[in-house]
């Protein structure tokens, strides 16, 4: 005889493949760029912070590899500029989905061997705001309030930041911003002194001087060079500034002064010069921001 089975059994099915259907769509769908913050869309219990800040609220998402609840220590990484990826439709960005993020975290955080998590700079893989408006202390702001919201969601101890490129700018700023929960900040090819740099770019390519505007056109970036007074003290705490001499994006002689500014601030700095990649020397060999993120976790 055959099995019958109830309506009730078969509505259970039914929402349980609806559920998995759902779950599965929103992995998959390409995140959003540049867009406005909106709260009812910032609903993704394990990848979006709704940011309430003084100029504005934002919405942030983050993509957790290893596990963060009440973990003593979790790296956090923030990515460099994404300038041509924003120019782009959300489909065209290669790995542009909950599910991807989340999977190059998890293979992160494997190779740290502790927790780690991506959060995306605003108007990024899903963060609200406007990517073009990079390195305004706005993005800052609201990235400050977002690790505020990760400690308090997971009971998360400490911090290791860690960024390249503009990734780098932002643990810098994030620093200046007083936070006394960071164990360690690693910071490779750190773009700093923004409108020197600016400057320094714009003559190595025969292009018109623009007085007071970062590489983005804009004036009155928040350059982490001109707040280090606003670092907290914390004796045990590292800062590594990792990059190579030969850089083409980010001058190395700004990181080093970056360091020179730490370390005459009293704080215990490192300046680590590191194998570029041709033909910028923008990238780094060895993987040596992700292995000495972990060491510092360690």
């Amino acid at each position: 005889m055959g099995r019958t089975f109830g309506i009730g059994v078969l509505f259970g099915l039914t929402m349980v493949c609806t559920s998995w259907a759902q779950a599965f769509d929103e992995a998959t769908t390409p995140l959003r760029w540049n867009a406005s913050a909106d709260r009812a869309t910032c609903t993704e219990p394990g990848s979006a912070l709704w940011v309430e800040i003084a100029r504005g609220d934002a919405c942030i998402r983050y993509f957790a590899g290893g596990a963060l609840e009440r973990a003593p220590v979790v790296i956090v990484m923030f990515h460099g500029d994404r300038t041509s990826e924003m120019h782009r439709a959300p489909q065209a960005i290669a790995g542009n989905t909950l599910a991807a993020k989340v999977s190059q975290a998890t293979v992160l955080a494997k190779r740290a061997g502790v927790p780690l998590v991506i959060v995306a700079r605003p108007g990024t893989y899903g963060s609200s705001g406007n990517h073009g408006q990079r390195r305004q202390a706005q993005e800052f702001i609201a990235l400050n309030g977002a690790l505020d919201q990760l400690r308090a969601r997971y009971g998360i101890g400490q911090f290791v930041l860690f960024g390249h490129s503009g990734g780098a700018t932002v643990a810098a700023a994030l620093l200046t911003l007083g936070r006394t929960d960071v164990k360690c900040a690693v910071m490779t090819s750190g773009a700093f002194s923004l409108v020197q740099r600016a400057q320094m770019i714009r003559q190595s390519k025969g292009l018109p001087s623009r007085p007071g505007r970062d590489t983005n056109g804009l004036l009155h970036p928040y350059d982490p060079a001109r707040h280090i007074d606003g670092i907290a003290v914390a004796p045990a705490r590292q800062l590594y500034v990792i990059g190579s001499p030969d850089d083409q994006v980010a001058p190395f002689a700004l990181q080093e002064a970056f360091f020179q500014a730490l370390t005459r601030a009293g704080h215990q700095a490192h300046l680590i010069k590191a194998q570029g990649v041709p033909m910028a020397f923008h990238q780094l060999r060895h993987d040596i921001g992700l292995k000495t993120a972990a060491q510092c976790a360690g």
